[in-house]
């Protein structure tokens, strides 16, 4: 199936087939491999068919390939250089604070009381 084929290689395609998931493309007489929608172009692409058309001349680097399955994993995006970044990152929004509550805290002897102990008291100090 891939002889003279390799990962890691660049080579030059023809778009053959699209689909919402990639686009199909032959590397070869009898090859074709698969450009994944998230391989395309650098950033977001809600549709392929915005950057791509069958018949278009691309150039693909391979990604992956599978000898038992016949598959082969291109990407477009490999081939180009990654655009650089003129905004700056969006700044985090500071988190509110909660108020700190004074409270009162009663004289109440330290150490270790049982559930039944404490329970009556507990609930005196919810009722007031």
């Amino acid at each position: 199936m891939t002889e003279k084929i390799e990962v890691g290689s660049v080579i030059a395609g023809k778009v053959t087939g699209i689909q919402p998931y990639g686009a199909f493309v032959a590397i070869g007489e009898n090859t074709q491999g698969l450009v994944h929608i998230s391989e395309v172009t650098h950033g977001f692409v809600k549709d392929i068919n915005e950057h791509l058309k069958v018949g278009d001349e691309v150039t693909v680097k391979v990604l992956s390939i599978d000898e038992e399955a016949g598959k082969i994993g291109l990407s477009i995006r490999a081939t180009q250089e990654a655009p650089v970044r003129t905004e700056a990152p969006k700044a985090k929004k500071p988190r509110k604070r909660q108020a700190a509550v004074a409270f009162k805290q009663e004289e109440t002897p330290q150490g270790f009381n049982t559930l039944k102990d404490k329970l009556q008291e507990w609930i005196e100090q919810s009722q007031r």
